[in-house]
């Protein structure tokens, strides 16, 4: 797993004082984060975050963490990635781009 930042002072500082480096190395997590001045960096992940707010999670309150992870499981596995037709792969799947790939 990856965690991507922008260079936000809640994540450079953090990185800065080791504290959020030791979490995410504890954890088995990559940090990654944008260069400076370069805010296309973090571009693909902030268009992901917004597609999966307003097609799921918006105006959705979970009783539990589980009800949440099972809901994003299904949202990716079934319909994001074999359903879902992406503009940027020509109006096809993820699904479809792997197969036609292999």
């Amino acid at each position: 797993m990856i965690h991507h930042s922008d260079r936000g002072s809640q994540y450079a500082a953090g990185y800065a004082a080791g504290d959020d480096r030791a979490l995410l190395k504890a954890n088995g997590i990559v940090p990654s984060m944008s260069r400076k001045g370069n805010c296309w960096d973090n571009a693909p992940m902030e268009s992901w975050v917004h597609t999966l707010k307003t097609e799921l999670v918006h105006n959705t309150a979970y009783a539990t963490r589980d009800a949440a992870k099972r809901d994003l499981f299904a949202y990716i596995e079934t319909y994001y990635n074999r359903q879902r037709l992406h503009s940027a792969l020509g109006y096809r799947t993820p699904e479809q781009m792997e197969a036609q790939a292999a």
